[in-house]
């Protein structure tokens, strides 16, 4: 079996703990709901993504070097 999260072209997926969440929450002055929203199964997640955690996703962008978003996962 293959596994999708190592492959070259899915970008970095990181679990922040619940500090970082609140940080991140009110920087962008948002609710955790408000966030774009990636499903459990998403083969990209990390192994210890749970239903609403939020995930940091870390993307090679060629007009900013890198493009960095933030997702709830839910079921």
């Amino acid at each position: 079996m293959v596994d999708v999260s190592q492959h070259k072209l899915v970008p970095e997926h990181t679990v922040l703990d619940e500090e970082e969440v609140e940080e991140v929450l009110a920087e962008y002055d948002v609710t955790r709901t408000n966030l774009p929203k990636i499903k459990r199964t998403d083969k990209a997640l990390p192994d210890d993504a749970e239903v609403g955690d939020v995930v940091k996703i870390v993307r090679d962008s060629r007009t900013t070097d890198t493009a960095v978003t933030y997702r709830l996962v839910i079921e």
